[in-house]
């Protein structure tokens, strides 16, 4: 089916004009007697999102309090809160086939404009939203602010980092993934939460160890909906226009394609990938008005989500996909414990696999991998790979902004001299990242080189960690070209990097390398001369400052739980700031202002 008939057909996406929508649907009054107050509610709050020059898309989920199967409501836009003169106002239904969630994209709307919006149904509103165009495409707006999050897990620590959010004065969010877990009780998440976050169940769930994670269709909407719950996540979509894409946990742990990494298995999953995609489709303010999603087509791929935004001369930000077309981990978990004589179906070999691969055996893989599939393998996959190539070398604009899930940063460790064998090899930390697809890397990076691209810059999120890192072609300092800065946030809540790692050593010979935050730190810096700035004990998010003359990023870095286990009423710990001038690829670091 076309998609923009099953768009239409569905009722899933409203596209409307603003002159249009008043005339359509202005006025309109049956003589029925209307539903008294309290007969509909909107327990999700509201959201925009995808903000274009004339353009943004609009969400809420409305229930019927009275048992309504269909329940109509409409959306209404003003550059007023008083809603006095409207731009548009547009009819719309909420069906259980979507889980009574609704958005419309409205066109027509004037650039570099704030909006105020609200639904209505019946005689019940929700709360009034807060939204902006973004600057007309031949503009050269004076700054651009937003925050950029990732990691946002329930179950772990606090969200008080989104209060501090709320309070800024921005442009737009940026979500780069991991907006639910898909987990609950994992052993990741064995800390503690604040405790208005309550231990969450799901309708079905699968047993994964101690865990129950996420599988049908109704698993992953009640996801969204416990997280939608928390008043600071609402808060924030209904202060700012938020552009999201997706990581791994809204459909399973180091995922890749349609398979689960829960063990060596690799289990191909297609229906559940196709639940996750669904769910997250239903509830984040995206526009599918240019991109695809096909419930008709019976594959993992039945959605497209990779897109670029332009805000004037000034930025052009360029969101990716790095789950779905994904090749998998150059190391695979089977092959690696049938070398190892291990379990290669119930086992789990993600160490070795995944994380701490010594690169030997990672080039060694590698190398087969392209001779099977003909080519290196990939994170973007072959038509995403060729659409940012175009993307980043036809952009004009003075910066040009990558939204990239996992860290660009390379992050090895070499033992060769000071670990007992085993241990005594060279390692690549995080495969599940770009390190663990170096010929992927080295070809994107590649490009930029040799056409000259400059003012590229990586917005990352994924590792649980603050970096600063300058990107070159080839990630050997000695040889390399520099090509552009990757800035990684850490995440909202979940737990550090640093204590992962730290809950993995034990009492191995890895321990003395993670006994403290600032030793992990200083490792990772001393065998990664490019990794300027590193702070892998955080929480947090950073801000983007964006100008002509440079880009400035601070890190907020929050504190975690206070001992009894509340959520700290002072939660800002610390901020550093880190700002690129224009054709620079040396950022300069201000910690502690």
């Amino acid at each position: 089916m076309d998609r923009r008939r099953f768009l239409r057909s569905s009722l899933y996406f409203t596209v409307v004009s603003a002159s249009a929508s008043l005339a359509a649907c202005g006025g309109s009054d049956d003589g029925a007697a209307p539903p008294p107050p309290d007969a509909f509610s909107f327990p999700s709050g509201l959201a925009s999102g995808d903000p274009k020059d004339s353009s943004v898309v609009f969400w809420t989920r409305c229930l019927s309090n009275k048992g309504v199967e269909n329940v109509p409501l409409k959306l209404e836009v003003s550059t007023t809160s008083s809603f006095d003169a409207l731009a548009a106002s547009v009819a719309l239904t909420a069906t259980r086939q979507y889980d009574y969630t609704v958005r419309a994209k409205v066109t027509g709307l004037a650039p570099a404009t704030k909006y105020f919006y609200r639904f209505v149904a019946g005689q019940d509103k929700t709360p009034v939203g807060e939204t902006k165009t973004a600057p007309a495409p031949t503009s050269t707006p004076a700054q651009l602010r937003f925050a950029w999050l990732t990691c946002q897990d329930w179950s772990v620590n606090h969200w008080a980092a989104m209060e501090l959010i709320a309070a800024e004065d921005l442009d737009l969010l940026v979500h780069l993934g991991d907006y639910i877990y898909e987990s609950v009780g994992a052993s990741f998440q064995n800390g503690h939460a604040e405790p208005d976050h309550k231990r969450l169940t799901l309708p079905n769930g699968s047993a994964r160890g101690n865990a129950v994670v996420a599988t049908t269709l109704d698993d992953y909407r009640s996801l969204y909906r416990s997280y939608r719950s928390d008043p600071r996540l609402r808060e924030l979509h209904r202060k700012f226009p938020m552009v999201a894409i997706w990581d791994d946990h809204e459909f399973s742990d180091d995922c890749w394609q349609d398979h689960q990494t829960y063990d060596n298995a690799n289990t191909q999953e297609t229906s559940r990938r196709r639940s996750a995609t669904q769910a997250w489709a239903e509830n984040m303010p995206i526009d599918f008005g240019d991109l695809s999603f096909d419930l008709a087509k019976q594959t993992y791929d039945n959605i497209r989500i990779y897109r670029d935004f332009r805000f004037g001369t000034l930025m052009h930000l360029v969101m990716t996909d790095q789950r779905l077309y994904r090749d998998d981990h150059v190391v695979g978990e089977a092959e690696l414990a049938r070398l190892l004589t291990h379990d290669s179906v119930t086992g789990d070999d993600k160490i070795g696999a995944r994380y701490f691969v010594p690169l030997p055996l990672l080039k060694q893989f590698e190398s087969l991998d392209g001779v099977l599939l003909g080519r290196a393998p990939a994170i973007l996959g072959t038509t995403q790979t060729q659409w940012w190539k175009e993307t980043l070398k036809g952009s004009q604009a003075s910066w040009k902004v990558w939204g990239n899930e996992v860290t660009l940063n390379r992050m090895w460790i070499d033992l060769r001299a000071s670990a007992p064998p085993p241990y005594n090899n060279q390692y690549v930390v995080n495969a599940d990242a770009w390190d663990g697809y170096p010929a992927h890397r080295a070809e994107l990076m590649g490009f930029l080189k040799t056409n000259a691209i400059k003012n590229v810059v990586a917005i990352t999120g994924d590792l649980h960690a603050f970096q600063c890192g300058v990107i070159r072609d080839n990630p050997d300092p000695l040889v390399g070209t520099p090509v552009a800065v990757d800035f990684v946030a850490a995440g909202i809540s979940s737990d550090s990097f640093y204590q992962y790692l730290k809950d993995g050593a034990g009492a191995t010979p890895l321990a003395p390398l993670v006994a403290t935050p600032a030793t992990f730190d200083a490792v990772m810096r001393g065998n990664n001369p490019d990794l300027l700035y590193a702070d892998h004990d955080a929480q947090g998010f950073a801000i983007a400052t964006v100008t002509a003359a440079s880009f400035s990023v601070v890190f907020h870095k929050v504190k975690r739980l206070n001992a009894d286990g509340s959520k700290p009423a002072s939660p800002l710990l610390k901020k550093t700031k880190i700002t690129l001038a224009l054709g620079s690829t040396t950022p300069v670091i201000e910690d502690n202002i």
